[in-house]
């Protein structure tokens, strides 16, 4: 069944966490850094289409960030979002403490921010795109950092209900091309409205703070990181794994 398939993956992640804190650390940097992979893809082809009409260039950069999450499940790494999801059934269950998982969800939180900060910052000090990518770039950043609070923590619900969803389809369907197809659409459906993904947004502010140093104001994106998380973390946690878990528990 559909809870038992979910909460098995969140006991073995919690488990891996507290056996092998390094090994679950390296898989956590990998995903930040299988994010980064996508997010150059995107900002490098959404700039380049940006050149001829700014609406191609962000439908062009949306098509393409759900590589991040075939990366992430293929090469099975780690990633604070989708945890949220999987790890929340336990305690639903109560089969563990929300305390107990709370070292989980930091270690891989830690994680996914030192690879999206790394490979952010690289992809800006290599200087590829350079007349294109900053212009782009400082587009999204306007648009991360004006914020209403109460509309970027709905932005970030909504985000990582979708990513969730994806999440959950990678466990069901067995099918490596479906699920690749699957990803690609689903993932569209949070980047093209602009939801917020916390860790997608690691790798925005690390290229940004490269590309224009102290413009940025870090207290603002601080802010975003906070508000976003929290509201990923209602997404997967609560809208999604909630509904989950009643439906399908044991009467």
């Amino acid at each position: 069944m559909d809870l038992e398939l979910l909460e098995e993956a969140g006991l073995k992640k919690v488990k891996l966490s507290k056996d092998e804190p390094f090994k679950y650390f390296l898989k956590a940097v990998m995903a930040g850094l299988y994010l980064g992979v996508a997010s150059i893809l995107s900002y490098s082809l959404g700039s380049v289409m940006a050149v001829i009409d700014p609406m191609l260039g962000k439908i062009a950069f949306s098509v393409l960030f759900g590589l991040a999450f075939i990366l992430v499940v293929f090469l099975n790494a780690e990633l604070f979002t989708g945890n949220c999801l999987t790890t929340i059934l336990p305690v639903y269950n109560k089969k563990l403490r929300f305390v107990d998982i709370l070292p989980n969800w930091l270690l891989c939180y830690t994680g996914n921010f030192v690879g999206a900060i790394i490979i952010g910052s690289l992809f800006i000090l290599s200087g590829s795109l350079s007349h294109q990518v900053p212009d782009f770039l400082s587009s999204v950043l306007v648009y991360k950092l004006d914020f209403d609070v109460l509309q970027l923590i709905i932005r970030s619900i909504l985000c990582n209900f979708i990513v969730c969803i994806a999440s959950y389809i990678s466990y069901k369907v067995k099918d490596e091309a479906a699920k690749v197809i699957i990803f690609f659409v689903v993932i569209i459906a949070f980047v093209l409205p602009g939801f917020d993904h916390s860790i997608a947004n690691m790798v925005t502010f690390a290229m940004g703070l490269t590309a224009f140093g102290n413009a940025l104001d870090i207290t603002q994106i601080v802010l975003n990181l906070v508000f976003s998380t929290f509201g990923n973390i209602i997404g997967g946690s609560i809208f999604l794994a909630l509904p989950v878990y009643l439906i399908h528990r044991s009467n």
